[in-house]
């Protein structure tokens, strides 16, 4: 497998939108709240709002100031091996689809709970552990419906179907013809 993408990415993500939304970099925003003087989450959020930093750009100065979960710190491996922990028996389900993803050309990102896999545009699929003997791989499929492998899916808005395996010999032409469709729909 290739390198893994983690929260790092995340950050540097976040602070390019700061940079874009605002013109001031990170640090630039760590002096004026610092000037400021707030001291809970809450005033802080208020007054980035009135500011005009929002979204993304707003979590991630709250986070500078208040302290990063401690997901937001692993590695990308360490988050996986998390994840499979206590259900080793479906991680030879997950490294099979993220073998074949990144055969597409997917970049594999590490979440806490999940894996996000991204063509160069966009999430496209996501993959989580959802029980002890399941893993579910989330899809983004615009206009398709559920039928056949093709269950709803409650792993994201966008991604309203999902295909659950148990067992590696479930990881099929079917299945991975469906990942494909998604990678190509969402490139």
């Amino acid at each position: 497998m290739s390198e893994i993408l983690d929260w790092r990415q995340e950050w540097e993500m976040r602070a390019n939108l700061l940079e874009k939304q605002s013109g001031q970099s990170v640090a630039e925003w760590m002096q004026r709240i610092k000037q400021v003087g707030l001291d809970d989450e809450d005033s802080l959020r208020t007054w980035l709002a009135t500011q005009g930093v929002n979204g993304y750009a707003q979590s991630l100065l709250v986070m500078e100031c208040f302290g990063y979960p401690d997901y937001f710190t692993t590695s990308g491996d360490q988050l996986i091996d998390a994840q499979y922990a206590d259900r080793p028996q479906l991680f030879s389900i997950y490294a099979a689809i993220v073998e074949v993803a990144e055969k597409l050309g997917a970049t594999v990102q590490a979440r806490k709970t999940y894996v996000s896999l991204l063509t160069p545009r966009r999430t496209f699929a996501r993959l989580r552990p959802s029980t002890r003997q399941r893993l579910d791989l989330g899809l983004r499929l615009p206009g398709e419906k559920p039928g056949g492998r093709l269950e709803p899916s409650q792993l994201n808005p966008t991604m309203k179907l999902q295909i659950s395996f148990t067992t590696l010999a479930e990881v099929d032409a079917e299945a991975l013809d469906w990942l494909k469709r998604a990678y190509d729909e969402n490139c």
